[in-house]
């Protein structure tokens, strides 16, 4: 039998996580609506994106960092490390993307085993179609009678320390 008394005392929550007077926000309240702003976001993109080009934001995100890569073309490993997943991930993203004509298969002209994700014309072509898609809705998204330039900049700089990293070049 367990004597309660032993047990640490908590209090019982009362509603949504509250900072203790004096110690500032609540890390994990704020971590909860960065996950539902994203979430937002994604939605946002997704709609816009798969209305007009059949694609979904981490479709575009994909062809995205192909387009940015040296010639078009990544190993399917790089491009999974460069966007967070796993290799089996970036296979089963980029099968459809294949059969829709806008990446092809590559293999390494030395090693067998390798094989790179590549932008075809075809993909190169609808990509800078869905850029133009991509930044209507960041700018109705970041309207700037709701945003300053200073809000973007701070929003960037803040996402940037939490490990969002900006794409390797400009948009194109």
């Amino acid at each position: 039998m367990t004597n309660h008394s032993e047990l640490p005392q908590h209090p019982e929550p009362t509603g949504p996580a509250q900072p203790t007077a004096g110690t500032g926000p609540d890390p994990l309240d704020t971590a909860l609506r960065l996950v539902r702003a994203q979430a937002a976001l994604v939605k946002r993109f997704d709609a816009g994106l798969s209305g007009l080009h059949g694609v979904s934001l981490a479709d575009f995100t994909m062809l995205l960092h192909l387009s940015q890569a040296p010639g078009g073309r990544m190993r399917r490993v790089d491009l999974a490390e460069a966007l967070g997943l796993t290799a089996s991930g970036v296979t089963r993203g980029l099968a459809p993307l294949e059969r829709i004509g806008l990446v092809s298969r590559e293999a390494a002209a030395r090693d067998a085993r390798v094989t790179y994700a590549a932008l075809t014309p075809t993909g190169r072509e609808r990509l800078a179609e869905m850029l133009y898609t991509a930044r209507k809705i960041a700018a109705e998204h970041f309207a700037a009678d709701q945003w300053s330039a200073d809000d973007l900049g701070r929003i960037s700089a803040l996402l940037t320390r939490l490990g969002g990293t900006a794409p390797g070049r400009r948009l194109g």
